[in-house]
């Protein structure tokens, strides 16, 4: 049997990471920063303070799941990780500009071919939720601007620990009531299928960027580029 044709046998459950994943982080983010950065005279690359952004981010949430001491909010670790990045480029700030420009998180918006592909999912059957990093008023605060009913929403703040910790995964599918091997996991992000795979769920890679997922024992159990072709796999 196609491993399409068993997943969509034995999976009720679809579980989705929001940034970078269902919203278009990269760019979204990107355009926001740039009129911050022309106004303050930096005449670097505004997509490349971006990535520096998230990689601080990324760098500094996994820091603080693994030391286990206490779950920082993600707003708050967005808050340090844009600081430095301003500090490295020598850029003078306030502490009200650094909390503008990790707001714009909750306002980007989804790739052009994630709606369409919800509801064909949801007309087919699958329960669809979020399992988010963010914190719970930021995901509350980017429903309007996914605009797509999700079945349930969670924050990893429901587990007291950043993704990819498994504790996060299973906190997710206790809410949503579903044994982990009937729930896919997506996300275009290979440490995150990781995480959700080594804990029990399968899990599909959104290939956008084009990229060798790694060497590892936790494959994930589709490829797909996008979610038009997720959609057409699954239903």
């Amino acid at each position: 049997m196609k491993r399409s044709a068993l997943l969509k046998r034995e999976i009720k459950t679809l579980i989705f990471d929001q940034y970078g994943t269902i919203v278009d982080m990269q760019k979204g983010l990107t355009e926001a920063v740039a009129p911050f950065l022309k106004a303050k005279g930096w005449d670097g690359d505004p997509h490349a303070f971006v990535t520096w952004w998230r990689r601080t981010h990324f760098e500094n949430s996994m820091i603080d799941a693994l030391c286990e001491n206490g779950h920082t909010p993600y707003r708050q670790i967005g808050q340090r990780a844009v600081a430095y990045v301003l500090d490295r480029c020598k850029i003078a700030y306030t502490e009200g500009e650094v909390r503008a420009l990790v707001a714009e998180i909750e306002k980007l918006k989804p790739f052009p071919d994630v709606i369409p592909a919800l509801h064909k999912l949801k007309a087919f059957g699958y329960r669809l939720a979020i399992l988010s990093n963010g914190d719970p008023d930021m995901l509350e605060a980017a429903r309007p601007h996914i605009g797509f009913p999700f079945d349930r929403v969670i924050s990893v703040a429901e587990a007291g620990a950043f993704k990819p910790h498994r504790k996060t995964y299973a906190k997710a599918a206790e809410i949503v009531g579903a044994d982990r091997s009937s729930c896919l996991f997506v996300a275009n992000h290979a440490f995150d299928c990781i995480g959700a795979k080594s804990y029990g769920m399968r899990t599909a890679f959104i290939d956008r960027r084009r990229r060798p997922f790694g060497e590892t024992p936790h494959r994930p159990d589709i490829i797909v580029a996008d979610f038009a072709e997720l959609a057409a796999k699954l239903t």
